[in-house]
């Protein structure tokens, strides 16, 4: 499978990985700002933006993804960043194919499995008839029964695009990416730790990184660092993009 991407800047490549329901848009808040130090290149990984679409869903098979892309990009190795579900893939880069990563930054997410949390928004995304709209501000209404927020319906309506009749589809794999999503929130699997620099950013208004993680990270990561974002929820890049960037390019 040939990963869809978005490019800026020149320099050390910078492979960047967005979470479930997102695409490479996602990084472009801090993208040009990392983009002055790194050459830049944003994924879309299966089932989502660009990327093909395929029925079978899983972080090996995700990460072999993005290790076939530096294999065809003439990629040796590059920095690695990773929210949430991006997250885990690029851990699962890292413990795979190890040389492919030269630092690795995992935000917002640890190694652990997760509980389903994101099921109503399956419902309510699933249950759309898309034929019987015309604009996207009727699909944005007709969802806010089921999903409240309105920065929450907007981001996910970011996955519609238009067939060439001119009707609303959804860009990313729904039905595919809902039928794996169990398989989203296992725990990783690792034969050996990634030994090289790590770092984990936790936004500390949110709970995907919690007091009891640090010792399961550091068994899989050993040169892991965890820092915090105060001011940061679970998209700790969009809530506090300088102190983000700061922190990132410190690391790197």
């Amino acid at each position: 499978m040939q990963l869809h991407c978005k490019q800026l800047g020149q320099g050390e490549p910078l492979v960047l990985l967005h979470g479930l329901f997102g695409q490479a848009d996602n990084w472009f808040g801090v993208a040009p700002k990392l983009a002055e130090k790194f050459r830049v290149i944003a994924l879309d990984l299966r089932n989502h933006g660009n990327s093909p679409h395929h029925p079978e869903m899983d972080y090996p098979l995700m990460a072999a993804d993005v290790d076939r892309f530096f294999a065809t990009h003439k990629l040796e190795s590059a920095h690695v960043i990773g929210h949430s579900m991006g997250g885990k893939v690029a851990m699962q880069l890292a413990l795979d194919f190890p040389a492919r990563v030269q630092k690795l930054v995992v935000v917002d997410m640890a190694p652990r499995a997760y509980q389903r949390m994101h099921d109503p928004i399956f419902e309510a995304l699933l249950a759309l008839d898309l034929a019987a709209f015309q604009t996207r501000q009727q699909i944005e209404a007709a969802l806010a029964p089921e999903i409240s927020s309105l920065n929450l319906r907007r981001f996910l309506l970011k996955n519609l695009g238009r067939d060439e009749h001119g009707r609303f589809v959804w860009k990313m794999n729904l039905r595919g990416v809902a039928e794996n999503y169990g398989r989203l929130g296992e725990v990783l699997t690792s034969k050996e730790p990634f030994p090289k620099p790590t770092l984990f950013i936790r936004g500390a208004k949110s709970d995907y990184i919690n007091a009891t993680d640090a010792l399961e990270i550091k068994n899989y990561f050993p040169a892991a660092q965890i820092a915090t974002i105060e001011a940061a929820k679970h998209w700790v890049h969009a809530d506090a993009p300088e102190e983000f960037v700061r922190l990132v390019r410190e690391f790197l």
